[in-house]
C-alpha cells in the first residue's frame, strides 16, 4: 500500500519531517529506558528486497551466493549493536488489492519488454535504472534469512496492517520499510530503508507528528486524509473530482504554492476547517461525496485503525451501529483463530478487545451501517472466511499449513487450502520470442497434481473436482480473470496418499512415500532409483531439470550441460570469485533459461511443502545449485562448443587447445566445422564429450557427469547454420527436435 503522492508532498513541501538518526544510538536509549528489553525493529521485508539485491548482475537470473552474502552482512550489522530483526513477508493478495496487483504486473510487462529490447541491441544488461527484481528473490529471501538464523513471518493479510501493529505491540525501536503507509498508521517510528547507510546505521526518520503539524492535522485524522489522496483500497480516481475543488478554494486564499504539493494541502486544509466543524454531528456521507463508493471509504479508513484504536470520523449511533473488532495480529498456529481482518459482527456485541493499548480508549470501533451499507459492505468479512475453510475440513491439516505459512516455512499451500487462489508475479520471459513458452505453463503440470493432493478431485472425478484461480502472468495475458484450472491426478501405486499420512505419520517407510509423491508430482516416479542414486546436493536440481527437458522440447544438449556445469562448478567458488566473473555478452535466450530454472525451485518448495518435507531444504536453494552469471558464462561456452573439461574448469585434457571464449581455460573454440556447420568428428544432430582426468577438488568427477548424461541422455544438439559472413545464425541456433520419453532419460551418473 501507499498514499499517492505523499512521498514526494514530504520530500518537496515539508522537508523537516524527514530527521537523520542513528540506529545504534536510539537502541542505546531504548535499553536506558526499557532495561532488560532487548531493541527490536520490525522490518517490511518486501519493501527491502531491491535495497539488500546489491549484486551488479541481475538479468541472468540471480547472484544467489553474492546475495546471500549481502543479507549476512546485514543481519551480522544490527547483531553487533544489539538489535533484534524481526522480518516480515506478504503473504497473500487481498480480494481489495488484486486491482491494483493487476496494474502493477502490467506495467511490469512494459518494463520486461523494455529491457529485452535493450539486451537484443546491446548485447549487454541494462543500467541498474532499469533493475527488475530476479525472480524467487522473495521467496527465497525468506529462507535465506532463516538459514541466518532471523525470525521470518509470513502475513495472513497484508503485510503493513501486521508489521504495524506488531511494532505497536511489542513496543518495538521503530519500522524499517519504504511504504507511506507507515506515516498514516499510528504506530511506533517509521525509518526509511532506502537512507539506510549499513556503515554507520544512519537513516531517515520520518515524524509523522511533524506530519500533523504541517497539515494542522491530529494523527487521528490521517486515515481520512489517506483514503481522500488515493490508496491500494480507495482508488485516486474516486474523489479526484473532489480534490480538484478543494484545491480551487484552496489556492484562492493562498498564492505561490506548487499545485502536485498543493492538493495535498489543500485536502487537509479542508478536513481542518470545514470537516472538523461538523464532527460527530454529521455522517462522513453527509459532508463527503462517497455515493456508490461509501462502504469502499469506510473500509479504507478502518484498514488502518490497529488493535485498540477508534477513529472520531466514524459517526457513533447506538442503534445504528456496528462493531468492527480488530483482532490481535497472532502469529498463533490455531486455524480457528480468524484471521487479522476487519469483522462486522452484532450491534449487541460487547466482546472486549485485549489488545486496547489506551486504558480509557474505546473497546469498539463503530461503523455507520445503515441497511444499504450492511448489504454491501465490504467489511463484512465472515461469509468469506467460511468459505475459505470449506475447502478442507480437516482442522489439523489447517493449523499445520497455518503455522508453516505464518512462519514463512512453506510456500502457496495455506492460500491453496483456505482461498483456493494464488498467484506468481512476473519473469524475465520475451514475449516477443516464443521459442520458450512460459514458466506458467511449463510448471502447471506440476500444480495441478499438487491441487490434486491438497484438495482430492472429488467424487466424480473431473467433472466434481475443485478448481484452483490461478493469477499467473505470461504473455497474452490481460489478467482480467484468473484462470481457472483443475487438478490432475497422481499415478502412485496404492494411490494418493491423504495429507494426514504425508504430514503426520512417523511410521518406517513414510519418508520413502513421501519421495514417491513428489517424484510423481513431477510424473518422474519411474526414474526413482536413477535420482536416488545421484550424490547430494544434485538430487532435487536433477529432477527439475529432468522434468524440464521432457517439458520443453526446444531445450537441447548445449543447455543441460550449462546447468549441470555451473551447477558442480559453484560447489568450489566464493562470492567473492562470482562477483569477479565477467561476461562476454549477454544472450536473451539463456537470460529466459536462468529464469525458468528459479522458478522451478520455487516449484520444487511447492511440492517439497506438500509432501511432508522429504528434501533437505537447503539442496534446492539456489545459492548452493544456481548462479546466473556463472550459467550465462556455461551458456555460451557450451554454444560455441568447449570441451567438458572447459566447461567443468578442469586443468587436465584441455592443453594444446584453443583458448575458451572467456579466457577462463583451455577450450574447442577454435575447432573448425565442416560443411554442414557441425565440428568435424560429430554426428549432425547429437554430441558427445570427451573427458580428461578427474582433477576436480571436490566434486569427485564434474567430467565424468557431464559424460554420464551425454552417454545415456539422447539429447539433440542444436543445427548450427554459417551466414556468409562465417557468424552463426543465431536464430537457427534455437531449432532443435523432441527429446525422448522421460521414462527413457537416466538421471544418475554425476
Amino acid at each position: 500500500m501507499g498514499v499517492r503522492g505523499l512521498q514526494g508532498f514530504v520530500a518537496s513541501t515539508c522537508p523537516h519531517v524527514c530527521t537523520v538518526v542513528n540506529l545504534k544510538e536510539l537502541a542505546e536509549h531504548h535499553r536506558s529506558e526499557h532495561p532488560g528489553c532487548t531493541p527490536t525493529i520490525v522490518v517490511d521485508a518486501m519493501c527491502c528486497l531491491r535495497y539488500w539485491y546489491t549484486p551488479e548482475s541481475w538479468v541472468c537470473g540471480g547472484q544467489w551466493k553474492e546475495y546471500f552474502s549481502a543479507l549476512r552482512e546485514f543481519v551480522q550489522t544490527f547483531a553487533a549493536v544489539g538489535i533484534k530483526l524481526i522480518f516480515f513477508f506478504d503473504g497473500m493478495v487481498e480480494q481489495d488489492k488484486r486491482d491494483v496487483w493487476v496494474k502493477r504486473r502490467l506495467k511490469n510487462n512494459r518494463e520486461i519488454a523494455k529491457i529485452f529490447h535493450y539486451i537484443k541491441s546491446h548485447r549487454k544488461q541494462p543500467g541498474r535504472n532499469m533493475f527488475f527484481i530476479p525472480s524467487g528473490l522473495a521467496i527465497f529471501t525468506r529462507f535465506a534469512l532463516k538459514t541466518l538464523g532471523q525470525e521470518t513471518l509470513c502475513s495472513l493479510q497484508e503485510a503493513d496492517y501486521e508489521v504495524a501493529s506488531y511494532g505497536l505491540q511489542n513496543n518495538c525501536l521503530g519500522i524499517l520499510g519504504e511504504d507511506t503507509d507507515y506515516l498514516i498508521y499510528d504506530t511506533c517510528p517509521y525509518f526509511s530503508i532506502s537512507e539506510l547507510c549499513l556503515d554507520s546505521l544512519d537513516t531517515i526518520m520520518l515524524c509523522r507528528q511533524k506530519l500533523c503539524e504541517s497539515l494542522d492535522l491530529g494523527l487521528a485524522d490521517l486515515p481520512l486524509l489517506a483514503c481522500l489522496l488515493g490508496n491500494d483500497i480507495v482508488p485516486d480516481g474516486v474523489f479526484e473530482s473532489f480534490r480538484y475543488k478543494c484545491l480551487s478554494s484552496y489556492t484562492s486564499v493562498k498564492e505561490n504554492f506548487d499545485k502536485k504539493g498543493n492538493t495535498i494541502s489543500a485536502v487537509a486544509h479542508h478536513i481542518a476547517k470545514v470537516l472538523r466543524l461538523h464532527q460527530g454531528e454529521k455522517k462522513l456521507e453527509e459532508m463527503l461525496p462517497l455515493g456508490p463508493n461509501k462502504a469502499l471509504f469506510y473500509k479504507g479508513v478502518t484498514s488502518y485503525l490497529l488493535p485498540g484504536q477508534t477513529s472520531p470520523w466514524i459517526f457513533q449511533k447506538p442503534k445504528d451501529i456496528a462493531t468492527l473488532h480488530k483482532q490481535v495480529v497472532s502469529m498463533s498456529s490455531d486455524p480457528e483463530a480468524k484471521q487479522e481482518i476487519p469483522v462486522c459482527t452484532d450491534s449487541d456485541s460487547n466482546q472486549e478487545n485485549p489488545m486496547c493499548i489506551d486504558p480509557v480508549c474505546s473497546q469498539e470501533i463503530p461503523v455507520c451501517t445503515d441497511p444499504e451499507i450492511k448489504q454491501e459492505d465490504p467489511m463484512n468479512m465472515e461469509p468469506e472466511i467460511k468459505q475459505q475453510v470449506s475447502m478442507v475440513s480437516d482442522t489439523e491439516i489447517l493449523k499445520i499449513a497455518r503455522m508453516r505459512h505464518v512462519q514463512g516455512e512453506s510456500y502457496l499451500v495455506y492460500n491453496i487450502l483456505t482461498s483456493g487462489e494464488i498467484e506468481c508475479s512476473n519473469s524475465l520471459e520475451d514475449a516477443l520470442d516464443q521459442a520458450l513458452p512460459s514458466q506458467a505453463f511449463v510448471y502447471r503440470p506440476v500444480r495441478q497434481r499438487v491441487y490434486s493432493l491438497l484438495l482430492g478431485r472429488g467424487p466424480d472425478g473431473a467433472s466434481g473436482c475443485p478448481t484452483v484461480r490461478e493469477w499467473f502472468v505470461y504473455s497474452g495475458n490481460p489478467l482480467r480473470h484468473p484462470d481457472l484450472v483443475r487438478p490432475l491426478p497422481m499415478n502412485i501405486p496404492g494411490g494418493t496418499p491423504s495429507l494426514n499420512l504425508l504430514w503426520l505419520n512417523q511410521e518406517l517407510g513414510t519418508q520413502a512415500l513421501r519421495m514417491d509423491t513428489l517424484l510423481a508430482c513431477f510424473d518422474l516416479l519411474s526414474s526413482r532409483e536413477e535420482l536416488q542414486a545421484v550424490e547430494m546436493p544434485f538430487q532435487a536440481l536433477c529432477c527439475l531439470l529432468t522434468y524440464l527437458f521432457v517439458q520443453v522440447d526446444t531445450l537441447c544438449l548445449e543447455d543441460l550441460h550449462a546447468f549441470i556445469a555451473q551447477a558442480l562448478c559453484l560447489q568450489g567458488k566464493s562470492a567473492v570469485q562470482l562477483e569477479a566473473l565477467q561476461l562476454e555478452c549477454v544472450d536473451p535466450r539463456a537470460v529466459q533459461l536462468g529464469a525458468l530454472l528459479v522458478r522451478g525451485l520455487t516449484m520444487v518448495l511447492l511440492v517439497h511443502s506438500v509432501c511432508g518435507w522429504p528434501l533437505r531444504v537447503g539442496d534446492f536453494m539456489p545459492w548452493n545449485v544456481f548462479d546466473g552469471k556463472l550459467f550465462h558464462e556455461k551458456y555460451l561456452q557450451s554454444e560455441k562448443g568447449c570441451a567438458v573439461e572447459v566447461l567443468v574448469e578442469q586443468n587436465g585434457g584441455g592443453r594444446d587447445r584453443d583458448p575458451a571464449p572467456t579466457g577462463r581455460g583451455p577450450g574447442i573454440a577454435g575447432l573448425a566445422k565442416d560443411s554442414t556447420g557441425e565440428t568435424r568428428g560429430q554426428e549432425a544432430g547429437s554430441t558427445s564429450l570427451s573427458g580428461g582426468k578427474d582433477t576436480h577438488p571436490l566434486l569427485g568427477g564434474p567430467a565424468d557427469a557431464l559424460q554420464g548424461w551425454d552417454r545415456q541422455l539422447t539429447v539433440p544438439r542444436k543445427p548450427r547454420h554459417q551466414m556468409s559472413d562465417g557468424s552463426e545464425d543465431a536464430a537457427d541456433m534455437r531449432t532443435t527436435a523432441s527429446l525422448p520419453h522421460k521414462d527413457h532419460l537416466p538421471c544418475g551418473r554425476w
